[in-house]
């Protein structure tokens, strides 16, 4: 694997900075750790994860305030600050996986060293506006429109999750964009981690039909949905939601369980449920749905967004509305089909998103861009407030 990547120096530094890291988990976590055990195992080159929460050996803490009420999440400021960290790390390719002050100071970073600027998409900065924005939406998404344009044009590549998401950047006027998929470690994740003790120790009855979420627990998740698809369904349907966060879901049939860190725990509870459900409409991917499908777990998910480009009817259902009685029929449908074959399917797709064939896919991008190096001038102007209250 180390000769696909011969014509850059074995020592090439790879940084990560996002602040999108808690003990709590979330997508972009899994993400980094996943990259970090594979650049290490599979190349001669280094690799630093840097973030606000230094929770494990090797990561390197960055300056920032704590965020209340937000599952450990702490928020870069002191962009000068920031960008000095980053500095001290003296890396040969950064990546910012958030689109805030940090990304900002990962752009500073890359001036003052000479090296390439790559940002991970992973949120959606448009719809994310639009649903807290309330009667201002319209104006709110616009505003995050010109704000991510005027933040990712400056990025020698900015990488996109999936399709549904390069499309959006596209249309933000943001041009280069290479969509580059998540992936999943499907020896972790297998359907031989199903277990019946698993199953028992929820205090079930042997009938109990198990529906599970692993995510965070965020309004765009739409958890409470789920909840009401539950309830409208009664007996034998069971939801498990396993993560953290602001929002959690509630009702009779359901049953909420900490954030699992530990992927054998958590393929564990993927494997041994029924079907995974996601009612998220602001997907840019979709980990734990791929996740789940790796552990031969048929889903139930919305079809929008990067969901809509993992789920289907081969694997699960996908639901085209975001109501709980769309919901509570698709689930119903599942369990009338054959889960046998849904199970296969789904395991299927999962394999062809295996880290070991994505993350050689995201070197290479890394290899192009350090062959020929990065753009002279960015033309950025000094940190300031843009319009829509986003900092730059």
């Amino acid at each position: 694997m180390e000769g696909l990547f011969a014509d850059v120096a074995a020592g090439t530094h790879v940084v990560d900075a996002t602040m999108f890291w808690s003990a709590t988990g979330g997508g972009v976590r899994r993400y980094l750790l996943a990259k970090h055990a594979w650049i290490t195992r599979n190349t001669g080159w280094r690799h630093t994860i840097a973030a606000p929460v230094a929770d494990l050996p090797g990561i390197a803490p960055l300056p920032a305030v704590r965020l209340p009420g937000c599952g450990g999440y702490r928020l870069p400021l002191r962009r000068r600050a920031l960008a000095s960290s980053l500095e001290a790390l003296n890396p040969h390719v950064i990546e910012a996986g958030d689109p805030y002050r940090l990304a900002w100071a990962v752009l500073d970073t890359a001036d003052t060293l000479g090296i390439p600027a790559v940002a991970f998409c992973h949120s959606n900065l448009e719809l994310l506006a639009a649903q807290f924005a309330g009667p201002l939406a319209r104006a709110a998404a616009a505003a995050a429109r010109r704000y991510a344009r005027r933040l990712y044009r400056h990025f020698d590549l900015v990488f996109a999750p999936s399709e549904a998401m390069k499309r959006r950047l596209l249309d933000w006027g943001v041009e280069q964009v290479a969509c580059q998929p998540l992936g999943v470690d499907t020896q972790a994740f297998h359907p031989a981690r199903a277990s019946r003790t698993w199953r028992q120790r929820l205090g079930l009855p042997d009938d109990a039909r198990v529906l599970v979420y692993a995510g965070r627990f965020a309004p765009e998740k739409h958890l409470d949905v789920l909840a009401e698809a539950v309830r409208r369904l009664g007996p034998p349907y069971v939801m498990l939601a396993i993560g953290a966060g602001p929002a959690p879901p509630a009702g009779d049939r359901v049953i909420v369980r900490p954030f699992i860190a530990e992927p054998m725990q958590l393929a564990r509870a993927l494997a041994g449920a029924d079907a995974f459900v996601h009612a998220g409409d602001q997907e840019t991917f979709g980990l734990s749905v791929l996740e789940a499908m790796a552990c031969g777990t048929p889903v139930i998910a919305r079809a929008a967004e990067g969901l809509a480009e993992l789920v289907d009817n081969s694997v699960g259902v996908a639901v085209h509305n975001g109501r709980s009685d769309s919901f509570a029929q698709a689930i119903s449908c599942l369990f009338c089909q054959d889960r046998t074959e849904l199970s296969r399917r789904a395991r299927e797709r999962a394999e062809s998103y295996d880290w070991n064939q994505m993350l050689p896919l995201q070197l290479m991008h890394y290899r192009h861009l350090l062959r020929g190096g990065a753009r002279k001038e960015r033309g950025m102007s000094p940190p300031r407030r843009s319009p829509a209250g986003l900092p730059q």
